[in-house]
């Protein structure tokens, strides 16, 4: 070692671990009486033995400190800013810069991530010594960059109760941060905001409890600093309870030291316990701390070196805040706050007011002995001990390649909506109106005031079930405005008011007007009223005088989902208020609500499935819709009550622009069997009204004295009871010319008459007919010799179970569904004849019927004779969307139960997806997995209890209880032709499954 490091080499020693690990040993590892002789080999790092790397480490920074003049070592104290969206005069004079003053980093402010890679690879190659990059980015890139990622601002997770979400969070900044080439990001606020008037900490700060904020602030830290992201928590000693902003002014903090100790200083203490890296210095006057009036922290040496440093016993970076800020560069000549900072103790010196007089005043006292060469070169090791441990003594630069996906991946959005759901705060509810259980009787509104355009709040709510939308994009500023709603609001049981854009403190009253609070007073006369606002928790004290009020806090689509899972029971609410907003909104206030095991979205990993292996859907979709197996389609998984796939792919028709979405309603074909008509016996069942032992004519008396008479309703269930499988009754329909015939068919819609397609209707006697001729039909030849049937898929069998469902509940079934289970489930989206309801633009067409209709179908069913039905049948006739249709398979996989309601008892669920025949591999009225066989649509690794049911058009659902899974898949595989039978020839929907099931075994 060189005489010239010997100077120093008492820090030296204090500060071998310094930058060498992340964790407890981070920063204490500089306190020499805590470190002994075999404290080395205890740590390791993942590339080689910690004494290697300290070795390592040492050796870079004395060959570096060994070669630099006293003016290089001067240029390493100082950091600017730097902004990637100006030009090029602006670009060529920061690397004379650079170069002039040898400069040891640069803060990079507003631009874009392309532009600022480009720049930081330029600088990096022009610069002597390697540059150190940094960022002030509190809520992540999207704070100063375009086109990245926005994390929840801290007063939002302040409400976050687990702190392992703050420090996931924080990981996935310092990786997107580690991404851009940036390495150290001057975040968390670790100030405690007790001033709910403050104008610049406020929202960017945890809350108010300091222990609280010091177990959040810590975990953000410890997050980035786990990916060899420096942190830098600020404003040392706290800017919590400020009512002026240090850009303009110098803020005074006139508490005792006492009660800094126990309040402001106790995040700091925490976070030098928990080895935080930097801690950067506020310009604020705190008279208990400096005696001299009005001095800022920034440049008090009491307050730096004899605080921080020595009673707190900090041995990290200390930084200023960016010194052309008013609060402290209003007090001095050009280049002496700088000079004033660094005697004080700062290490890291940002933003420098003029540049050139800093520079050349810091070098001149080093010069003339008035600043200490020993300080300088301690502070010059300490930041060359940073940058060796982010990785700066190799060249370092930024990969452009695919930098924007990277910083926009996946991950992102889970961590944001994982926040969120964590954070969103029941302020206070009535008791029973939280969370909405009784959908069918319940009649809700949503009313949104100053919503964007592509408004997601009502979109999420819309998913749990019916809701009527009132969209303001304004702000009310008369009663004209909310006038319409309000003579409305008697027909609803709860109207939800969101107040967005409720974030701005430069606005009176968060932006709200006083016309919002008049309409909500108005609505609330009238019929009970959930506020939610999305803001600023401060801002729920506008909210005092109502009794149901929910802090969403931003306006993220994150926030809107977990909100409305709240609202609805998918999730119980687990936020609590960080800060006091008035004596009915306190600190820490936040109401538990119940979880009612509604479907809600989820990763993948959340459930033990592999998101990798899922991936692969995509790849079996795409092959079937270039194959024109079908034009395309929807793909549903949940597991374990959270769905973690929903997608959507190709279009209605081969060579159509319009795109399938989750919102589109398909054909489920044979999928009405069991989501229709065999929910109906199930229910009956238990209810003791339908015995599955009985004859079919003991409810159905048409069929007495017939040769249908004897049929038992189980064995019709088992499709074991020799009925055939298909008869073309509409034949009976029409002429041999093929003219409709009209004894039965009318071409107007009159009142009473069943749509048949577009402009054919049919008289409801048809029923009757249908039913004579199923009595007509012969039965199969497939009898066993004991005179029993064999088992024969059959859909005559379904369409009798309807008519003596029917006959039991007196009642059409669409009705009783509807009633009983759809709208009740919030399935809003699952109805038989649903042009009725819903425009032709969202249902997926079928086939061209050539044979019977003469027309294309679309937006009535497929199924000739459901058709002749009137689109009512127990075999067919029911369309849906995947994610209606998966709450009510979740139901099922439930025992029945879902959404706070018992809608089928356990052992009804359990007895009918049993398989008790051996005639064939079913439950009653459940298809069932089959040993041995290589059934085209289930996975031959699905569980021996799985049931489930395929559709003609091209659909599929399977339950699995064993895995606690379910799989949908809807599609128009019969568009244009039902001699299609791709999706079947290439085992697409079967390949699915098996994938489904394989991630699950390979997450495990």
């Amino acid at each position: 070692m060189s005489k010239r490091v010997l100077k120093y080499l008492p820090f030296v020693i204090l500060s071998l671990f310094f930058f060498s690990f992340i964790g407890s040993d981070f920063q204490t590892a500089f306190s020499a009486e805590k470190i002994d002789s075999t404290a080395v080999s205890e740590f390791s790092r993942p590339e080689k033995p910690a004494k290697d790397y300290l070795s390592s480490q040492l050796a870079w920074c004395d060959s570096m400190l060994n070669t630099m003049s006293l003016e290089e070592k001067v240029g390493q104290l100082l950091m600017v800013a730097v902004y990637s969206n100006k030009n090029e005069a602006y670009y060529g004079d920061l690397e004379d810069k650079i170069q002039k003053y040898h400069l040891g980093g640069l803060i990079f402010f507003q631009g874009n991530a392309i532009q600022q890679g480009i720049l930081t690879n330029r600088y990096q190659r022009i610069s002597k010594k390697p540059l150190l990059i940094g960022i002030d980015a509190e809520w992540g890139l999207g704070m100063r960059l375009d086109e990245t990622v926005s994390f929840p601002k801290q007063i939002t997770l302040g409400a976050v109760e687990n702190a392992k979400v703050i420090e996931e969070m924080g990981r996935e900044i310092g990786l997107q941060c580690k991404r851009l080439g940036i390495h150290i990001n001057f975040a968390p606020v670790a100030d405690v905001n007790t001033n709910p008037r403050n104008p610049v900490i406020n929202y960017r700060s945890f809350g108010e409890n300091p222990q609280k904020v010091a177990s959040l602030t810590a975990a953000y830290a410890r997050g980035m600093q786990s990916v060899n992201v420096m942190a830098c928590a600020k404003h040392f000693p706290g800017h919590g309870d400020t009512d002026s902003d240090s850009h303009y002014s110098t803020p005074v903090v006139a508490h005792s030291r006492a009660r800094l100790n126990e309040n402001e200083l106790v995040p700091f203490k925490r976070l030098i316990a928990d080895s935080i890296s930097s801690i950067m210095i506020g310009h604020l006057s705190v008279p208990a701390l400096e005696a001299k009036i009005n001095t800022p922290a920034t440049v008090s040496k009491r307050i730096v070196t004899d605080l921080l440093k020595g009673d707190l016993g900090f041995m990290g970076l200390t930084v200023t805040d960016a010194m052309n800020m008013k609060g402290v560069s209003s007090k001095y000549p050009a280049g002496g706050a700088e000079v004033a900072a660094f005697e004080a103790g700062n290490d890291l010196i940002l933003q420098p007011d003029e540049l050139d007089a800093a520079y050349r005043k810091l070098l001149k006292g080093f010069q003339d002995g008035s600043l200490s060469v020993t300080d300088l070169n301690n502070s010059v090791y300490k930041i060359l001990r940073a940058k060796y441990w982010v990785g700066l003594n190799k060249p370092q630069y930024v990969d452009i390649n695919n930098l924007n996906r990277d910083l926009n991946n996946e991950n992102s959005d889970k961590v944001k909506e994982k926040i969120f759901r964590e954070a969103v705060t029941v302020v206070r509810a009535e008791s029973g109106i939280l969370p909405f259980l009784q959908l069918d009787t319940l009649s809700i509104a949503c009313v949104a005031v100053n919503a964007e355009p592509s408004y997601d709040f009502y979109t999420e709510m819309s998913k749990f079930g019916k809701v009527v939308n009132y969209k303001m994009t304004f702000k009310p500023s008369a009663r004209k405005d909310w006038d319409y709603i309000y003579k409305q609001a008697e027909v609803y049981d709860i109207m939800v008011v969101a107040v967005h854009d409720m974030n701005s403190l430069s606005r009176r009253n968060f932006g709200v007007s006083p016309e919002t609070i008049e309409m909500i007073e108005g609505l609330s006369q009238k019929t009970k009223v959930v506020v939610v606002g999305f803001g600023n928790p401060y801002g729920m004290k506008l909210f005092d005088n109502f009794p149901n009020v929910i802090c969403g806090y931003e306006d993220d689509p994150g926030a809107y989902k977990a909100t409305v899972e709240i609202l609805y029971g998918a999730r119980g609410s687990k936020g609590k208020l960080p800060v006091t907003a008035s004596n009915q909104s306190l600190v820490n206030q936040g109401k538990q609500t119940i979880s009612a095991g509604r479907l809600i979205e989820a990763e993948p990993e959340d459930v033990g499935m592999s998101r990798q292996k899922l991936n692969q859907i995509d790849d079996i979709v795409e092959e079937g819709i270039s194959a024109h197996a079908f034009p395309g389609c929807q793909v549903l998984v949940a597991r374990r009550g959270k769905v973690v796939f929903n997608k959507s792919y190709g279009t209605f028709s081969y060579g159509n622009s319009e795109k399938v979405t989750n919102e589109t309603i398909y054909d489920l074909a044979s999928l009405t069997k069991v989501s229709a008509t065999l929910q109906a016996v199930m229910m009956l069942n238990e209810r003791g009204e339908l015995d599955l032992n009985r004859r079919a004519s003991y409810y159905l008396p048409q069929l007495r004295g017939t040769n249908k008479e004897d049929l038992i309703i189980g064995d019709i269930l088992f499709h074991q009871a020799g009925l055939r499988s298909f008869e073309a009754f509409w034949t009976h329909t029409k002429s041999k010319s093929g003219a409709f015939n009209g004894d039965f068919y009318e071409f107007n819609n009159s009142e009473g008459n069943l749509q048949v397609s577009d402009n054919v209707f049919i008289k409801p006697s048809i029923k009757d007919s249908v039913l004579q001729w199923i009595i007509e039909s012969n039965f199969t030849s497939r009898r066993n010799r004991d005179g029993t049937y064999g088992y024969l898929y059959s859909d005559l069998g379904l369409i009798l179970t309807q008519f003596m469902v029917e006959e039991i509940i007196n009642q059409p079934l669409d009705q009783f569904l509807e009633q009983n289970l759809y709208e009740p489930l919030g399935m809003t989206t699952t109805t038989f004849n649903p042009l009725s309801k819903f425009p032709k633009s969202q249902i997926a067409p079928t086939e061209y019927d050539r044979i019977f209709r003469g027309s294309q179908i679309w937006g009535t069913v497929h199924d000739p004779n459901a058709a002749l039905l009137g689109g009512v049948a127990g075999h067919a006739g029911l369309f849906s969307s995947a994610w209606d249709l998966a709450k009510l398979y979740q139901m099922n996989l439930q025992n029945g139960y879902y959404g706070g309601r018992q809608y089928l008892y356990p052992h009804t669920i359990e007895h009918f997806g049993t398989n008790y025949t051996k005639k064939s591999h079913r439950g009653i009225g459940w298809n069932k997995p089959k040993d041995g066989a290589d059934l085209s649509s289930v996975a031959s690794s699905a569980s021996p209890n799985t049931f489930g049911h395929t559709g003609f058009t091209g659909t599929v659902v399977w339950v699995d209880p064993d895995r606690q899974l379910v799989f949908i898949m809807l599609s128009n595989r019969v568009y244009p032709s039902a001699n299609n039978k791709k999706i079947m020839s290439m085992d697409i929907r079967k390949r699915i499954h098996e994938v489904i099931n394989e991630s699950i075994d390979l997450y495990n």
